[in-house]
């Protein structure tokens, strides 16, 4: 779901996307005739580029993110719990594949979550404590699903009106 972001941002607003595995400055997904195959997004669907597009490793692109360059980070996640732990991956292997072992959003302004509500088998996503191994302890402000928008707070996870 975070890939699609580009598709929604309104004409006439600026904002500079950053793709994880390092492409900043991106527009919405290309029409037919404007695809490049090597230019891909983190999930590996063509893209299109802005003028001034820049490229850059992916380890880079994580340390613009820990180093506290990023404003808004927007993840996706198979689970996001109640004090906004985070699982992005059944192992360490995803955790170890993207150059971290913890924090992913770590060091951006708000972290979102955009995913959706539950699993295929229709299990929640969205629980009191993950059963996942966490690839980021208590760094989610968001979560943004088809179903709500729900904000992590100290009390709990809070339907934002």
């Amino acid at each position: 779901m975070p890939t699609q972001i580009a598709n929604y941002v309104p004409k006439g607003i600026e904002v500079v996307l950053q793709s994880e595995n390092g492409m900043l400055r991106r527009r919405p997904y290309p029409l037919e005739s404007e695809i490049d195959a090597d230019l891909i997004n983190a999930g590996k669907e063509t893209v299109t580029e802005l003028p001034g597009s820049s490229y850059f490793s992916s380890a880079d692109s994580f340390g613009m993110i820990r180093g506290g360059h990023v404003d808004l980070t927007v993840l996706g996640a198979l689970q996001v719990d109640e004090k906004g732990n985070l699982a992005i991956g059944p192992s360490r292997q995803n955790a170890q594949r993207h150059g971290r072992r913890d924090g992913s959003g770590r060091g951006a302004k708000r972290v979102y979550i955009a995913m959706e509500h539950a699993t295929r088998d229709n299990q929640p996503k969205i629980l009191k404590k993950c059963t996942l191994p966490l690839t980021g302890v208590e760094v989610v402000d968001h979560i943004v699903t088809e179903l709500a928008l729900i904000d992590v707070t100290p009390e709990g996870l809070c339907y934002a009106s």
